[in-house]
């Protein structure tokens, strides 16, 4: 397939470019560098089946020729980075959205939406099944990011509707791996960073608040059975285990070996208390559930963070 994905050169973007690539598909690959890093896919360079372009999907664009699937994976996607680009980061879950989704339907290509958990704000309902509606402040500090997806949804569910568009939509729980960003802010990167550099660990409330936590590589692998399926509801994927914050914070502590004290601090508004999804459809549907123990994928981490963070 010819398959164009945006936010390509994102921490998961790229890794999905890298599957896609593996299975033999041609990939066209957009990124305007907010937070994606060229160095994502500096080893792509001479593949011939990739191609990349500095794109903001926001602003109009157009791509020649037969396009078979279009996965949109474009966002800032962690707090610190949605609330510095808040306004980009409502532009590309609406205007970013509606072009991919035009492109798809102008090419009767197969689009595949890169939603989030955070589309249930802090839960209720506890875990979160895809049927739950959610808890969002539609106005608070996080609203740029949970409000951009949820729209996001609702113009892909429209477009299905209404167009008979070809359309998957993912939900991502907490995703770790290889090629996150040191200061992307979030809780796995902040404590291997913190800990390889010998800084005190932060922890934001009393640490009781829960994650769930899934290896990239996992990750992938649902993206690309969902998209291969037949299944075009809203679908949950990442690891039904769950820790809590202050188990992950001994269990980073533990695991590089760091003399960092663990520090709290107040816990931000809205900040979900718990957050663990329910994988029945993934696991039923798909055939797919999560292989790697945190402490496998921890120490796959670490040791990518130790090649690039200076202590």
């Amino acid at each position: 397939m010819r398959l164009v994905v945006t936010g390509a050169a994102g921490f998961l973007g790229s890794h999905l470019v890298d599957r896609l690539l593996a299975e033999k598909h041609e990939v066209l690959g957009f990124d305007n560098f907010i937070t994606g890093r060229p160095e994502n896919l500096a080893h792509l360079a001479t593949v011939r089946r990739f191609r990349f372009v500095e794109q903001d999907v926001s602003q109009p664009f157009s791509v020649p020729g037969r396009v078979d699937g279009v996965l949109h994976f474009a966002s800032p996607a962690s707090p610190p980075d949605y609330q510095q680009w808040p306004i980009e980061t409502l532009m590309v879950g609406s205007y970013g959205t509606h072009r991919c989704l035009a492109l798809a339907q102008e090419k009767k290509a197969r689009f595949f939406l890169a939603s989030t958990s955070e589309v249930y704000g802090d839960p209720l309902l506890h875990p979160q099944p895809e049927s739950y509606w959610g808890n969002v402040n539609p106005v608070g500090p996080r609203a740029m990011y949970d409000e951009a997806k949820r729209f996001a949804e609702a113009i892909t569910s429209s477009y299905r509707r209404t167009y008979g568009t070809d359309t998957r939509i993912v939900r991502i729980f907490n995703t770790y791996g290889p090629r996150m960003r040191p200061k992307d802010g979030r809780v796995v990167s902040n404590f291997i960073v913190q800990a390889l550099r010998g800084e005190p660990i932060t922890i934001y409330g009393d640490g009781r608040q829960s994650r769930s936590f899934c290896y990239v590589s996992d990750l992938v692998e649902g993206i690309y059975r969902l998209f291969l399926s037949d299944r075009s509801d809203p679908t949950n994927l990442g690891n039904a285990g769950e820790f809590t914050v202050a188990e992950l914070a001994d269990r980073v502590k533990a695991m590089t070996g760091s003399r960092s004290p663990i520090v709290r601090k107040p816990l931000p508004q809205d900040d979900p208390k718990v957050r663990r999804p329910d994988i029945t459809f993934a696991r039923t549907e798909l055939g797919w559930e999560p292989k790697v123990p945190l402490e496998d994928g921890l120490a796959r981490t670490i040791q990518y963070f130790r090649t690039i963070v200076s202590s």
